[in-house]
This record gives structure tokens, C-alpha cells and sequence, in this order.
């Protein structure tokens, strides 16, 4: 079964600085059929602009991960870590039994454009840590290039959950499949661009869940940017 979430159905937070479209429940955006897909609890799609940011706030046993398309993010945390995000790079910060951490847009001219996605671990209270890799275009182009894993397998970065994150890159009529396992799930997040998946028309924004099914197949209708999650 293919369940498309549209773009255009999001919840949406615009507080000026921010323009945060959420797929899933998050802040003061209410949906009871919106709660999540599996462990995967939070898909937020957020424009900042230049030198505005989240300021230092906490969070406690989840796997957050940032996803940059455009600009530059900065990011500290209670860590001792003070890093910059930018297209190509993922971050992954497992708040376990608490961090305290602040996001800005890292330009004072150009706006930040990224996603943050939210995944439940499997264990509670393990201790807090950071992770940030680049992960080259040419690698993922054309290819479900695994970035996020329970074990950093391939080079990925480790998260305390059985979930992996793949990202791709699509030129029109390019193909990709994903083989799903047995009793697995999947999530795939158009971040830019229009692509087919088993057929079905998404674009940039749109979200699907999966379940009950052997195979994915992705192909580029125009140049498209994809993070496809593959859940327990």
C-alpha cells in the first residue's frame, strides 16, 4: 500500500524569520491521523532567514536529523560542539538523556533551507552525542546512498534506532529501486524536484508511507532530490 501525504496538506508555522511546514504533528499543529509513520515522528520542512535561528532549547531521547538544501546551518549544543551544515551534509545529534542546542542560518544575506527529521530510538536515556559527514553529490546521484544507520554500515552515520535513511539524486528518466524486506516500512520525502514512485506522481514537499510492499521504484520526472526512510 501507497499512502501519499501532499505538500500542500502539511501543517504550516510562519513566524516571519521562519516558514516551518510539518508533516507530521509537531508544535501547535494538531492532527490525530498526522502522528508519525512507525518510529519516524517528525518531517519538518524549514525556511530561516538570514541570521535568525533557534535559539537554546532541549530535547530528550530522540534521533534528530538535519538534511541542508540550502544555505548554511549553524549548530551548538551542550556538547561542547559548534559546527556549520551545508548542502551534501547530514547531521544527526541523538538527544538520549538530554542535550541543550541551538540552530541558526549561519549567513546574515542568503536564507537556509533544510529539513529536520525526527526518528524515536529504541532505548531511552543512552548518552547524548553528535555526528556530522559529508556525503558527495556524485555518489548520490542516481543511487539510494545510505546515510543514516543502526550500525554505520557503508559509511553511514549510527542512530539508536533500526532505521536507515537513503538520499538520491534523480535526472529525468533516471530508475532506482528499493527492495523492501518483510515487515518493513518506508517513508520517501520528495525534497526538491518530481519524480514517479510505483507509478504514483509526487513532488517537491510531497511525502508517501509504504507498507505491505516488496519493491520500490523511483524515477526522476524532473531533476529530484529524495530521501527515502526505511523503517521497522
Amino acid at each position: 500500500m501507497l499512502t501519499l501525504r501532499p505538500a500542500a496538506n502539511r501543517g504550516q508555522a510562519d513566524f516571519g524569520w521562519l516558514d516551518s511546514r510539518h508533516t507530521f504533528s509537531f508544535g501547535h499543529y494538531y492532527d490525530p491521523a498526522q502522528m508519525g509513520f512507525g518510529p519516524l515522528r517528525v518531517i519538518n520542512e524549514d525556511r530561516v532567514l538570514p541570521g535568525a535561528g533557534f535559539g537554546t532549547h532541549g530535547h530528550q531521547n530522540m534521533e534528530i536529523i538535519s538534511y541542508v538544501l540550502d544555505g548554511a546551518l549553524e549548530h551548538k549544543d551542550s556538547l561542547g560542539t559548534g559546527s556549520v551544515i551545508r548542502p551534501g551534509e547530514v547531521q544527526t545529534m541523538s538527544a538520549g538523556s538530554g542535550i541543550q542546542h541551538s540552530e541558526f542560518n549561519a549567513s546574515k544575506t542568503e536564507p537556509v533551507h533544510f529539513l529536520q527529521i525526527w526518528i524515536q530510538p529504541d532505548r531511552s536515556n543512552i548518552a547524548p552525542r553528535y555526528a556530522q559527514q559529508a556525503f558527495p553529490r556524485a555518489q548520490r546521484q542516481g543511487n539510494l546512498l545510505l546515510v543514516v544507520s543502526p550500525d554505520g554500515a557503508q559509511g553511514s552515520i549510527a542512530i539508536a534506532q533500526d532505521a536507515r535513511m537513503y538520499a538520491c539524486l534523480l535526472a529525468p528518466g533516471e530508475r532506482i529501486e528499493h527492495a523492501l524486506a518483510s515487515g518493513r516500512r518506508a517513508w520517501v520525502q520528495v525534497a526538491r524536484g518530481v519524480i514517479t514512485l510505483n507509478a504514483t506522481t509526487m513532488h517537491a514537499g510531497d511525502g508517501a508511507a509504504a507498507s505491505d510492499l516488496s519493491t520500490l521504484a523511483l524515477a526522476g520526472v524532473e531533476a529530484a532530490e529524495v530521501l527515502l526512510i526505511d523503517l521497522p
